[in-house]
């Protein structure tokens, strides 16, 4: 396989701090010798773990970038030991363009790895964390929130693992995150992911959904910035006592936590985040928008739960998800 065309403007072995880019080479309309200019921190010092620090794996979810730019600027090497990588934005054109795909190429990062470094720009990216920055890490920290069509109750999460020491090193560190949830996470297609790739790679990988509507709070931020914090400490690699806080742990044991629409129209939620529900209860209506007159589809919970994440916008679509419930763990 052909090397990689990105080339990154920092020394990943270097003691110290530095700040650069993973540049990759881009010709287009307006910049025939352009590039994508990837923000990139490294902060090494001596012996110790690597943590691969990511957000921005798509563009319209905001916790992870605020939390890693602010990192980016604050960590000093003197209270490190091993090496903290730091990409604020990986997927950065989605990042500037604020949408969960690319701009470029529509490629969606969290679907395109193992990725090629002779394809569009969203597989030559994933291809060189692939082969380049996944095989430097020890831990793996993916933020994520629902962008601009989800919102999430704020968990940090990891996935039920084949190898158990590897899902127990996991979930130690979802639990040292301390957001104010905590899940075991089910996905409904992990083909392409970041995640499954890490994980097949025997890293210790965590994520998060915190939030969403295409937007931060301050509420969220700030998980996501003690979130990030409490990793590095548990992991052995920041200096400090993880901060001590409260979580509940929830689980998305099978398909059944997930409910669809059948037909697109205004959607009325009829319970909120953190509700109980129970399965058969109706969640939500969508109203047909064509005409005046018509009864509504009922969307119902398949299981008994919270509500742990829905759809955002007012309208819905065929096929959109419209409903999460997971089980509280006691």
């Amino acid at each position: 396989m052909r090397a990689s065309p990105i080339s990154p403007t920092v020394d990943f072995s270097a003691e110290g701090v530095q700040h650069g880019f993973l540049r990759l080479p881009y010709s287009r309309d307006d910049s025939a010798w352009g590039s994508v200019m990837i923000p990139v921190t490294v902060v090494k010092n001596g012996e110790g773990p690597t943590a691969l620090l990511t957000g921005g794996n798509h563009g319209d979810e905001y916790e992870g970038p605020i939390a890693l730019f602010d990192l980016a600027r604050t960590l000093k090497a003197e209270d490190v030991s091993g090496c903290v990588i730091i990409v604020p934005a990986m997927n950065y054109p989605a990042f500037l363009a604020g949408t969960r795909t690319s701009p470029i190429d529509k490629g969606n990062m969290n679907r395109s790895f193992p990725g090629a470094p002779d394809g569009t720009v969203t597989p030559k990216i994933a291809d060189y964390f692939q082969r380049t920055l996944l095989p430097l890490a020890d831990i793996v920290l993916d933020f994520h929130s629902g962008g601009k069509t989800l919102d999430f109750l704020p968990f940090c999460a990891a996935h039920i693992l084949s190898d158990k020491a590897q899902e127990a090193k996991s979930f130690d560190l979802v639990s040292a995150f301390g957001a104010p949830w905590s899940m075991k996470m089910l996905e409904i297609d992990a083909v392409g992911m970041y995640d499954t790739v890490a994980e097949e790679m025997g890293k210790v990988f965590i994520t998060t959904e915190l939030g969403g509507g295409g937007t931060a709070t301050a509420k969220s931020a700030g998980i996501a910035k003690t979130g990030v914090s409490n990793v590095l400490k548990a992991a052995g690699i920041l200096k400090g006592s993880v901060e001590a806080t409260d979580t509940t742990w929830l689980d998305m044991p099978d398909g059944n936590c997930f409910s669809f629409a059948e037909d697109g129209g205004l959607i009325e939620p009829l319970y909120d985040l953190g509700d109980r529900v129970k399965n058969g209860d109706v969640v939500a209506r969508i109203y047909p928008v064509g005409r005046t007159g018509v009864a509504p589809l009922e969307v119902k919970a398949k299981m008994d739960g919270i509500l742990a994440a829905r759809h955002f916008p007012g309208l819905v679509k065929s096929g959109d998800c419209v409903s999460v419930v997971a089980d509280i763990v006691d």
